[in-house]
């Protein structure tokens, strides 16, 4: 597969605010592609209610997974209901600098017969490991995979 570029801008509006847009987004789904970033509330001057780069790191590698997890669920014909993921990620300062030390995944899968709930572990942990961006970060990716099945 040959490299691909994925086009973000990003300009300060007041405060510790400023709004990132990627031309490659504008006009999806009616939208402009572009949303409004900021310090964490944690920080000095941070605003709370609106995506921090914290958030969008975690954001980063929760989608991932589960863009991941819905091509190898296809690839292995895995009949699943739904796919949910909560994630943390863990801001620490280490040695003297702040670092997104880990993000902690926890996807549900539904599925439909208890025959796939092996199969859909499997499917789980194949996309854990090969999703890209967990795979382009230092920081440490765990994963508390939960499978039901609909009653």
């Amino acid at each position: 597969m040959d490299a691909h570029l994925y086009t973000v801008n990003i300009a300060w509006r007041n405060d510790r605010k400023g709004i990132m847009c990627s031309p490659e987004l504008k006009n999806v789904n009616a939208g402009d592609g572009c949303i409004e970033v900021a310090t964490p509330p944690e920080f000095p001057k941070g605003m709370p209610g609106i995506w921090s780069p914290e958030h969008l790191f975690t954001a980063a590698v929760s989608s991932c997974l589960m863009t991941t997890f819905l091509a190898v669920a296809e690839n292995s014909k895995l009949d699943f209901i739904s796919f949910e993921c909560g994630a943390k990620g863990k801001l620490e300062q280490i040695e003297g600098k702040f670092m997104m030390s880990e993000v902690m995944l926890e996807p549900v899968v539904t599925i439909r017969d208890e025959k796939d709930r092996d199969r859909a572990l499997r499917v789980l942990q194949k996309s854990e490991a090969n999703c890209l961006i967990s795979n382009s970060v230092k920081a440490n990716v765990t994963m508390t995979a939960v499978v039901n099945v609909q009653r």
